[in-house]
């Protein structure tokens, strides 16, 4: 290891990012990415394009930098972290942490909405649509998506089994659900799915993710038009109202359609086939997820399912406005800095054995949704889903069981959120 007082240790032989999960062991870390938490809450690696932004590994240390203010979520900004260089992709290329990817256009960054901005207009563009994710309205959602899965379990009873959960379950019922709401027509899920799918795609190439963006925008932004003309009662509508306002553009609220689309049914999806196979793979802890008569219990199974699994597992990436103190370390203005969420809900000082899956654990302070000021908007919506989806399953069809052996699931190391491309169960 060689150190430097401007930069801080620099390890030798640190692995560029995303370092990808030992196939072996699929739910876990890397023996790699476990390794980087010896070299203490905060330092330095050399990131895949050649620049060297601070990592944190600690869980406290996450929290406290991903509510400060002194970091930004710019993607524009020169030091921006980003992983996909070293996957195909070209300079200005960013990610944004989990929810959705950004690809180069000709200006370096392609906009995302309010996830690349930072206050105070992250600020005003959020709160136009915070309402809709908001406790109660989802709860008042629950009675629906109840039925809604209990209908799509009886497709999988009644039809030729084994079957692709991704594509027969998984997929399709987060699309419905936030499709409704946002007032976006479940009849087009195919063309968004799959444009999704490059968005969020590490070894997609630049002009593929620019296709598919321009492609997404533009379909919202037809849809925008429409709710112009003829409003409804769904999120579209009311910031139309806000472009008749003179508050938003058309774009604005196309890409801000994007965003919610993307994050709404992408992340919810890979976390229900996730769940499932991780809940098959430890019988004991599905039967108390299945015998629940508690509410308690699910939702605890939930949050721990989150920690556990840490889907968006290529880190939060921010670029320090000023110079930062943190943990004996100084991180200067202008440098990047990536907070790694999967070693944060692994952190022996707050989850006790860690790599156990415990659903009796108190997991609620994992950080699967971020922290701070943007910290996931739709999660209340993503609890409610799996908290209705993973118990109604598994008491529905209680011989679930995976069609192939675990070493054939072909999971998802290509992309910004993992999971599984496919998963083909049987009863």
């Amino acid at each position: 290891m060689t150190t430097s007082p401007d930069t801080g240790p620099v390890p030798a032989g640190i692995p560029d990012f995303p370092e990808p999960r030992s196939a072996r062991c699929p739910f876990d870390l890397s023996p790699q990415m476990r390794g980087l938490a010896a070299y203490g809450p905060v330092f330095r690696v050399r990131n895949g394009d050649g620049k060297t932004p601070w990592v944190v590994t600690s869980h406290a240390e996450q929290k406290a930098l991903l509510s400060d203010n002194r970091l930004s979520v710019d993607f524009a900004a020169p030091d921006f972290p980003s992983p996909i260089a070293r996957h195909g992709g070209g300079e200005g290329e960013t990610e944004a942490h989990g929810e959705a990817a950004q690809d180069g256009d000709s200006h370096g960054v392609t906009d995302l909405s309010f996830v690349g901005m930072d206050d105070p207009e992250h600020a005003r563009l959020r709160r136009m649509v915070s309402g809709v994710f908001t406790i109660k309205r989802v709860e008042a959602m629950r009675p629906a998506v109840q039925e809604l899965v209990d209908g799509f379990i009886d497709r999988l009873l009644d039809g030729p089994k084994p079957v692709d959960l991704v594509q027969a379950f998984s997929l399709p019922i987060p699309s419905l659900v936030i499709s409704e709401p946002l007032g976006v027509p479940y009849d087009d899920h195919e063309f968004f799915q799959i444009n999704s799918k490059t968005l969020v795609s590490l070894t997609a190439t630049p002009a593929e993710r620019h296709s598919a963006h321009t492609a997404l925008v533009d379909y919202l932004d037809q849809l925008v038009g429409e709710r112009l003309g003829n409003p409804g009662e769904d999120l579209l509508s009311r910031l139309a109202a806000q472009v008749r306002a003179g508050e938003l553009t058309r774009r604005e609220v196309a890409v801000m359609g994007v965003l919610l689309l993307l994050g709404g049914h992408e992340t919810t999806a890979n976390m229900i086939t996730l769940g499932v196979l991780l809940l098959l793979q430890h019988p004991r802890q599905a039967a108390l997820v299945r015998e629940a008569e508690d509410p308690k219990v699910v939702v605890g199974a939930v949050e721990e399912l989150l920690r556990f699994l840490t889907i968006a597992h290529l880190g939060r990436r921010r670029t320090a406005l000023e110079d930062i103190e943190i943990a004996g370390r100084t991180i200067r203005k202008g440098e990047g800095v990536i907070m790694l969420g999967e070693l944060a809900n692994r952190d022996p000082s707050v989850f006790p054995d860690p790599d156990r899956l415990d659903i009796t654990r108190d997991a609620r302070q994992h950080q699967a949704f971020g922290a701070g000021t943007h910290h996931c908007i739709g999660q209340p919506l993503a609890r409610m889903e799996l908290q209705v989806i993973y118990p109604a399953l598994l008491r529905r069809i209680p011989t679930l069981r995976l069609a192939t052996e675990l070493d054939q699931v072909p999971f998802k190391y290509d992309a910004v959120i993992y999971g599984a491309h496919e998963l083909h169960v049987t009863w």
